[in-house]
């Protein structure tokens, strides 16, 4: 049995910490968080040298599964992330910012 990956809900999360957002390219472009940096889990392995090193470094998804394998992940290689539980789904709920890079209206996708 693997340990629990670190996480943090998002109504604990601080508005401008360092997020890390492993959603493919068209959830991305639908909406994000405005300060999010956006690197795809099915690209992660090979742009390793593009992971922030913010420490913590929260990782988020839409709703907290994939970024809790980024984050198992990451901890392997030494990286001090944590997981958003809830993900982007979350985040809106709570009446989080959500933007577009093109100015269109923002969705979870």
């Amino acid at each position: 049995m693997s340990d629990p990956v670190p996480a943090v809900s998002v109504s604990d999360l601080p508005a401008d910490a360092p997020m890390l957002d492993v959603r493919e390219l068209d959830e991305w472009t639908a909406g994000h968080a405005p300060h999010a940096r956006h690197l795809p889990m099915s690209e992660l392995a090979g742009r390793m040298g593009e992971v922030p090193t913010d420490d913590p470094l929260y990782v988020v998804c839409r709703s907290g599964g994939r970024s809790a394998r980024v984050v198992a992940y990451l901890a392997q290689q030494g990286y001090p992330a944590v997981n958003v539980e809830g993900g982007m789904q979350d985040w809106a709920a709570q009446g989080r910012t959500v933007v577009t890079d093109d100015g269109s209206a923002p969705r979870i996708a």
